[in-house]
C-alpha cells in the first residue's frame, strides 16, 4: 500500500516554469502545437500575397485592350476568378490550421493554469475569491485566442501584405513606393504611442471585471445568507458601484481607441491624397501607363481599410496585453510552499507523529514557540481548547499548509517538509467541521478520495457511516446532486457523506475537526459506531468543542496559548481540577463555552 521512503518523488523537484508575461505564456502554450502555428501562418502569407496580386490582372486587361492583344486578355480573365478562389481557399485552409492551434492553446492554458493554482497554499485561496480566479483562467484563456488570431490575421496579413504592395508600387513608381513606405512607418510610430495608455486602460478594466465577477459570485454562493439577513438592497448597491466602474472603464477604453482610429483615418486621407495627386501627374506626363494607374489605385483602395485598421491592430494588442498579463500575474507567481528538490514520497508503516521545538507564528503572533509533543502509533488524541489556543493552527501545520519558522515536524521519523505534499496528505483522511461537498452526485462525492471504486465499496462505507438509509430515500438514490456545497443535504446528511469519502480513502492518519459539530444528539449518538469504525487502526486527532465526543479518546491534550497545559485521558482529567475539568463543568448542552 506504501511506497518505499527511498523514491524520490516523480515531478517532486518540478515546478512548472510557466512565463508570466503574454508574448512568453504565448510562446509556451503554442509550442507543443508548431505544426499548426507555422502552416496556419504560411498558408495565411500566401493568401495575403496572392490577394494584393489580384490588381495586376485589372493592369493586364486594360493593358492588352489598349493593345488589342486578345489572349493577353483572355488569359487574365481566366486567371482572375481562379487566383480569386484560391486566396478563399488559401484562408480557409489557414482558418483550419489556427483552429487546431486556438483550441488546442485554449485547453492547455486552463489546464495548466489551474494546475499551477491548485499548487499554492491554502493562505493563496483564502484572500481570494473564488469567482475571481476563475474569471482570471477565463480572461487568459479568451485573450490567447483574440491574441493568436490577431496575429495570424491582422499581423502576419498585414505585413504580408504591406510587403507585396510595396513591391508592386516600387515597380510602378519608385516616389509613390517611398510614400508609401513612409506611411507606414508612420502610422507605426504614432500608434506606438498610444499602446502604453491602451495598456493601462485594457488591465484596468480587467481589474474591474474580475471584481465585478468575484463579487456577484460570493453574492450567489451565500444566497442563503442574502436572504436571511434580507441584504439584497445592499448588495445590489454594491454591485450597482462596480458594475459602474466596469462600464466607465469600458467607456474610456472604447473612446480612446476610437479617438485613434479618427487620428489614422486623417493621415490615411492625406496620404490618399498625396498619391493620387502624384499618381495624375505621373500619367499627364506618360511616366505611367494607363494599366498602371489603375494598379495601383486599386492597390491603394484595396489596402486602405488595413491601413485606416492599424490603430486597432494597435490598441487590440495592447488589450488582449492588458487581460493577459493581468490574469497571468495574478496566478503565476512563487509558490508559498513547495516540494525541495529531493522530496521523497512520505511512507507511513505506523503512524507515529512527533512534533520537536516546533515554532510558528502569524505576524507578530506567535502561536507555537518551542512546541514538543509525541503521539503514539495508532493512539487516539483530542485536543482541547479555547479559540485561539492553536488546535486549527495544529491541523493547519500538520497538513502542511504554512511552513514552520523552526523545528520539525516527523511522521515516522521523517519530516514532512522533506516529503511531497501530495503524498503527505494522501495519508491523512480529514474531516473536517463544515463538509466541503461537490455540486455533484452522491458517488462521486463519496468516491471521491479513490475515483475507481466499486458501487459495493461505496455501498459499504456509506452503512458503515450511517448514511445508506437516508441515501436510498432520496429520488435519486446516490445519483442525487448536492448542489453547491451540498446545499440540499441538511448537515448531519453532509457529515455522513464526509465520513463515508474518509473511510473510502483508509488513510493511516485521521483528523477530526469537529467532526459531530454539526449533528443533534440523537444524530450524534447514530454516527459515534461510523466514527469508532473509522478511527479503527488509525492514528487519530480529533479536535472538538462538544467534550462528551473525546470521552472514549486514549489521551486528551489541552491547549492554552500554543503550550500543552494539560495532557491525559478523559477519566483522570476531570479530576485533576485543572483546566479541562472546569471546562467540563461549565459544559452547556454539551458544547464548551468559549
Amino acid at each position: 500500500m506504501h511506497k518505499d521512503v527511498s523514491t524520490t518523488a516523480p515531478g517532486a523537484a518540478h515546478i512548472p516554469s510557466i512565463p508570466d508575461t503574454p508574448l512568453g505564456f504565448l510562446a509556451y502554450i503554442s509550442q507543443p502545437h508548431f505544426v499548426f502555428v507555422i502552416g496556419g501562418i504560411s498558408v495565411e502569407v500566401v493568401s495575403a500575397v496572392l490577394n494584393q496580386s489580384v490588381p495586376f490582372f485589372y493592369k493586364f486587361i486594360i493593358d492588352g485592350v489598349e493593345a488589342g492583344d486578345q489572349q493577353i486578355v483572355l488569359l487574365s480573365v481566366i486567371g482572375l476568378p481562379i487566383v480569386v478562389m484560391l486566396v478563399q481557399l488559401s484562408h480557409r485552409a489557414s482558418s483550419w490550421l489556427t483552429m487546431f492551434w486556438v483550441t488546442s492553446g485554449k485547453k492547455d492554458t486552463c489546464d495548466q493554469l489551474t494546475n499551477y493554482a491548485l499548487k499554492h497554499s491554502h493562505s493563496y485561496f483564502t484572500d481570494r475569491f473564488a469567482g475571481t480566479l476563475t474569471g482570471k483562467v477565463s480572461n487568459v484563456a479568451n485573450s490567447l485566442e483574440q491574441l493568436i488570431t490577431e496575429i495570424v490575421w491582422t499581423y502576419v496579413s498585414v505585413v504580408a501584405s504591406f510587403i507585396t504592395t510595396f513591391a508592386i508600387m516600387y515597380i510602378v513608381d519608385v516616389k509613390i513606393a517611398g510614400l508609401f513606405a513612409a506611411l507606414v512607418l508612420f502610422l507605426i510610430l504614432i500608434n506606438l504611442r498610444f499602446v502604453p495608455k491602451k495598456r493601462e486602460l485594457s488591465r484596468k478594466g480587467a481589474e474591474a471585471s474580475s471584481k465585478l465577477q468575484g463579487h456577484v459570485t460570493d453574492i450567489f454562493t451565500n444566497n442563503v445568507s442574502v436572504r436571511q439577513y434580507t441584504a439584497s438592497n445592499n448588495e445590489n448597491e454594491t454591485v450597482d458601484r462596480l458594475s459602474t466602474t466596469y462600464r466607465n472603464a469600458q467607456r474610456r477604453n472604447w473612446m480612446f481607441s476610437d479617438r485613434t482610429q479618427i487620428v489614422n483615418i486623417v493621415i490615411l486621407g492625406l496620404f490618399l491624397i498625396a498619391v493620387m495627386y502624384l499618381l495624375y501627374t505621373d500619367w499627364r506626363a506618360g511616366l505611367v501607363g494607363t494599366g498602371d494607374m489603375v494598379l495601383v489605385v486599386s492597390l491603394i483602395l484595396q489596402i486602405s481599410f488595413t491601413l485606416t485598421w492599424i490603430g486597432r491592430a494597435f490598441t487590440n494588442w495592447a488589450r488582449f496585453f492588458g487581460n493577459m498579463d493581468e490574469g497571468l500575474k495574478e496566478i503565476i507567481r512563487p509558490f508559498e510552499i513547495s516540494d525541495s528538490s529531493d522530496a521523497m514520497i512520505l511512507n507511513v508503516q505506523n503512524g507515529k507523529m512527533e512534533w520537536q521545538d516546533v515554532q510558528f507564528e502569524f505576524g507578530e503572533n506567535k502561536v507555537f514557540k518551542d512546541f514538543n509533543l509525541t503521539i503514539t502509533p495508532g493512539q487516539r488524541v483530542g485536543l482541547v481548547g479555547p479559540s485561539g489556543a492553536g488546535k486549527t493552527t495544529f491541523v493547519s501545520l500538520l497538513l502542511r499548509q504554512h511552513d514552520l519558522a523552526g523545528g520539525a515536524i516527523m511522521i515516522d521519523g521523517q519530516n514532512i517538509a522533506e516529503v511531497t505534499q501530495d503524498s503527505l496528505r494522501q495519508n491523512i483522511a480529514v474531516v473536517p467541521q463544515e463538509p466541503l461537498l461537490f455540486h455533484r452526485t452522491i458517488r462521486e462525492n463519496i468516491a471521491y478520495g479513490k475515483p475507481d471504486a466499486t458501487e459495493a465499496e461505496i455501498i459499504e462505507v456509506a452503512k458503515k457511516a450511517q448514511a445508506h438509509d437516508f441515501i436510498s430515500e432520496l429520488p435519486d438514490s446516490y445519483d442525487t446532486l448536492v448542489g453547491e456545497r451540498g446545499v440540499k443535504l441538511s448537515g448531519g446528511q453532509k457529515q455522513r457523506v464526509a465520513i463515508a469519502r474518509a473511510m473510502l480513502k483508509d488513510a493511516p492518519i485521521l483528523i477530526l475537526d469537529e467532526a459531530t459539530s454539526a449533528l443533534d444528539s440523537e444524530s450524534e449518538v447514530s454516527i459515534q459506531k461510523a466514527l469508532h469504525e473509522l478511527m479503527a487502526g488509525k492514528t487519530v486527532v480529533a479536535i472538538a468543542h462538544r467534550l462528551s465526543t473525546l470521552r472514549e479518546m486514549d489521551r486528551i491534550i489541552v491547549l492554552e496559548s500554543g503550550q500543552v497545559v494539560e495532557d491525559g485521558n478523559h477519566q483522570t482529567l476531570t479530576q485533576a481540577g485543572g483546566t479541562y475539568q472546569r471546562l467540563w463543568e461549565h459544559q452547556a448542552g454539551g458544547f464548551l463555552q468559549e
